[in-house]
């Protein structure tokens, strides 16, 4: 194991040292795209990309929410180290001066820019997208963010005259933004116009306009940058150009098959997708709270325009693409694209993110490295397909596969289905930008930190590990050990959905129960427990409720196993892993 690190490292100062970072996060994307085998997805600028990338196919967030998981991802730290589960405070000033992947980088020499939502907005990056500290530029956002709640949707033509009347006299006493957010309707549905829409654009528009003059500034410099990219949708609203509609037409899209809540399931579980219900055209359907569907015929409109706004944001990023290949950089540039987290589509009858569900926490990531996912003269050549890997951790042995989809003796797309986490990608940018870190040490208790010791922790290491040694062993065809586990969680204010507190998205004080969940290569075990909302502890003496699925006769996760006697002992196997924490699934060396 040794022996590849030191030769990965070695590697790597050839290979990539120095390289320009595009770094894309999409708001809300599960792994909805073609490269990840979704037939009902069009994203075929992903798609290309994909071919010169490997594609994670089990990567997954540690919180199922905007925030958290984005200072998760950034900082390199686990939610339960940042004791942070809401959008309310600020890492620095709360819990520790933690270095950021872009910090990092910016000390390193690169310039650093974030465009769009990279961190979450407001307080939660202290106002400020955490500039100067991370970025070597001002953080860019969209202007016609002004109108995110203000979802202009045309419903009928006198609505649509009302708008436009609204649109001419804003126009003239400057008033626009306001007046938006008076008299426009804010639907959840939302394919528009553009060119009618306030300052004929729309925010990932804006996003693209940025990116591209970035771009064509640093190419004249020909320093190396760390671009951080965040394209907002397919988040809600799903406000996007009515043109991506065409490549989907509402036919093709039904509900899950299992478009009900398990009766064996909790209902500390459920996520009651408050944030669709403040909806107009969601309101308008008088669903009773919390447990009555949205009918059919709604949920498969959303599904359609889910899928739309993918399409939609893969346009963005082939442009983002073709901006790199005009500015002659492109095989000088790692592309990174992930997301923040899954988004339920009726799975469950659940709606939006707000759980441990799967569907909620995995995420895609594909990593294209030049000269090293791929040959910048002409893509991989292979024979031997069909490799089979084996990850040995302690005493089990990890099955990860690589699964390649050919076309003649060329690479098409590599697979890798090794569990890998979202607090991976700090790590393994660093060690392709050639400036790696170390993983975090142990806690006294191996638990818990508590804040005077926390305080005391590196301000530079990670509680993920690098992906680059994970990648070396696909391409000198070498086994390594490898994690057995994925974590995430999720925090509840009780067992019964509510409204206030807000059961999907409670704040620090209001959480009393913690919900800690592990996906390994076969089940995903999920526990809830008790939690102290002042010392951030969980209390694993009292089990609220447990799930357990089986992703090989159950991948969508509808059977909860976790009653049948014979899995007593491997749920008492996986509560210990979760007791113990993320460094039990480590490999061992």
């Amino acid at each position: 194991m040794l022996l590849l690190i030191l030769f990965v490292n070695l590697l790597l100062n050839v290979v990539v040292a120095k390289k320009n970072i595009l770094f894309i996060i999409i708001d809300d994307l599960r792994p909805s795209l073609g490269c990840y085998g979704d037939a009902k997805a069009f994203t075929p600028n992903i798609d290309e990309l994909s071919k010169k990338s490997i594609i994670f196919s089990r990567a997954y967030a540690q919180q199922a929410l905007c925030a958290p998981s984005r200072n998760s991802l950034l900082t390199g730290r686990r939610p339960d180290t940042l004791q942070l589960y809401d959008f309310y405070s600020y890492w620095r000033e709360a819990v520790g001066n933690f270095t950021t992947l872009p910090q990092h980088l910016k000390d390193y020499g690169y310039t650093t820019k974030s465009i769009g939502k990279v961190f979450h907005p407001g307080m939660s990056s202290n106002g400020s997208d955490d500039c100067p500290y991370s970025w070597t530029e001002r953080p860019f956002h969209p202007y016609t963010n002004v109108y995110k709640d203000a979802s202009v949707c045309p419903t009928t033509n006198s609505t649509h005259l009302a708008q436009n009347l609204v649109k001419f006299i804003a126009s003239s006493l400057h008033y626009l933004p306001a007046l938006y957010k008076i008299f426009a309707t804010r639907f959840q549905i939302c394919p528009v116009c553009v060119d009618t829409m306030p300052n004929k654009t729309l925010p990932d528009i804006e996003i693209l306009n940025a990116t591209r003059h970035f771009i064509q500034e640093q190419n004249e410099t020909r320093r190396p940058f760390f671009l951080a990219v965040g394209f907002q949708k397919p988040h809600i609203p799903l406000k996007y150009p009515d043109e991506y509609l065409r490549f989907h037409p509402l036919e093709k899209f039904q509900l899950p098959s299992h478009y009900n809540w398990p009766d064996n399931v909790s209902s500390v579980a459920y996520n009651p997708w408050i944030d669709l219900r403040k909806r107009e055209d969601v309101i308008d359907l008088h669903l009773q709270f919390p447990w009555q569907k949205i009918p059919d015929d709604f949920g498969r409109k959303i599904i359609q325009s889910y899928y739309a706004a993918v399409t939609y944001i893969d346009d963005m990023i082939g442009k983002v693409i073709q901006e790199l290949e005009t500015s002659g950089i492109l095989n000088n540039t790692i592309i990174v694209i992930t997301s923040d987290h899954g988004w339920s589509m009726g799975e469950h009858a659940e709606w939006a993110k707000y759980s441990n569900f799967d569907v909620a926490v995995r995420v895609p990531l594909m990593i294209s490295v030049p000269g090293l996912t791929y040959k910048t003269s002409n893509i991989w050549t292979e024979k031997k397909l069909n490799l089979q890997y084996g990850y040995k951790t302690g005493n089990e042995l990890t099955r990860t596969s690589l699964r390649i989809s050919t076309h003649s003796h060329y690479f098409k797309i590599v697979f890798l289905d090794a569990l890998v986490e979202l607090v991976d990608v700090f790590p393994t940018v660093a060690h392709l930008a050639g400036a790696p870190i170390p993983v975090c040490p142990v806690s006294k208790n191996n638990i818990k930190i508590d804040f005077e010791e926390k305080v005391r922790l590196p301000k530079l290491c990670s509680e993920g590990i690098s992906l680059v040694p994970l990648i070396m062993s696909i391409v000198k065809r070498k086994e390594i050990p490898w994690k057995s586990a994925a974590f995430s969680q999720y925090p509840r204010p009780s067992i019964d959905p509510g409204l206030c507190p807000n059961s999907d998205k409670p704040r620090l004080h209001e959480i009393k129960i913690m919900g800690y969940t592990l996906k390994t290569d076969i089940y995903r075990y999920t526990v809830w427990v008790p939690f102290d909302s002042v010392t951030k502890i969980p209390d694993w003496r009292n089990v609220i409720a447990e799930e357990l699925y089986d992703h090989v006769q159950d991948p969508e996760e509808n059977s909860n196993i976790e009653e049948l006697s014979r899995y007593y002992k491997l749920k008492k196997k996986f509560k210990k892993i979760l007791k113990q924490g993320w460094r039990k699934a480590l490999p061992k060396h």
